[in-house]
């Protein structure tokens, strides 16, 4: 995408600042704190020779030292693991079961992808079986006038039916009552060959699965197998994955990401926590 010259001011403004107030007026003390932004580029940008800054460059520094008005999303191990999980059951109309820990970005990673016909189900403690229909409904942008759950289930099959390789997403499947979480095997059975199908969670869900089926308790024998019997295991985030998210969300010091990889526990939620903090005392 072509970055124009309004958000090309902006951005060197910015560089001006983070220059003046983060490296104490130096662009050479600059260049060595911001990853692939030479001494040079810095100097070119804030005189005003853009002609030969290419808009990939640009980029690169308006991740590291522009202000925004919201976190920076970036691709990490998990992120591509997740949406390539996702984009193969939608294309190969799969059934998978995927867990990884709390805090490893799979929410924020299924409600973030701009694929076309991906449905994305956040499930509650107190769902029923309406609500939980209700949701996927919501999820698909279709009203049906009927309370009763049986027409619900048909309006929905019938509607995914109509659609190019639809995917159902079911996040935090894991807090999903049995009766409720026992929806999968209808979906399944009408649906097979023509919807993918996610089950995500954390760990629980799988020890969950798992525990029902050694104990022979109905209907878990039907999902494990649904799901080729396994669980995907998301990757926990590394130090370069936290190295990444520091850098585009305005913590570019080694010394500080070292500290944040050592005290996040492999948790996104902790290292943003962490950002914001060490940000907020930056200043």
């Amino acid at each position: 995408m072509e970055i124009l010259n309004e958000r090309k001011k902006k951005i060197a403004q910015d560089l001006q600042t983070y220059v003046t107030n983060r490296a104490k007026g130096s662009q050479n003390q600059a260049s060595k704190q911001l990853q692939g932004i030479s001494n040079g580029t810095i100097s070119n940008i804030l005189k005003g020779k853009w002609d030969s800054i290419a808009d990939a460059m640009w980029q690169n520094i308006e991740n590291q030292v522009c202000k925004k008005g919201g976190w920076v999303y970036v691709p990490i191990r998990p992120k591509k693991f997740i949406e390539k999980t996702i984009n193969d059951a939608a294309e190969n109309a799969r059934v998978v079961g995927m867990t990884g820990i709390a805090g490893g970005c799979k929410s924020k990673t299924v409600f973030r992808m701009e694929r076309e016909n991906v449905f994305v189900v956040s499930c509650n403690e107190y769902y029923s079986s309406r609500d939980f229909l209700e949701a996927i409904c919501d999820a698909m942008g279709i009203t049906v006038h009927s309370n009763r759950i049986s027409k619900i289930m048909k309006e929905i099959i019938k509607h995914l039916l109509k659609l190019k390789q639809p995917v159902i997403v079911i996040d935090e499947a894991d807090k999903l009552d049995v009766k409720v979480l026992f929806f999968f095997i209808s979906f399944f059975n009408q649906l097979e060959g023509k919807c993918g199908l996610v089950l995500q969670a954390t760990g629980y869900l799988e020890t969950f699965i798992v525990n029902g089926v050694e104990r022979g308790k109905r209907g878990f024998q039907e999902i494990y197998s649904r799901i080729g019997q396994i669980f995907l295991k998301v990757p926990k985030i590394n130090r370069n994955d936290v190295e990444l998210i520091c850098q585009a969300n305005g913590v570019i010091e080694t010394d500080k990401i070292t500290t944040i990889y050592n005290n996040c526990n492999h948790d996104v939620r902790v290292v943003k926590n962490m950002v914001h903090a060490y940000l907020k005392t930056a200043l």
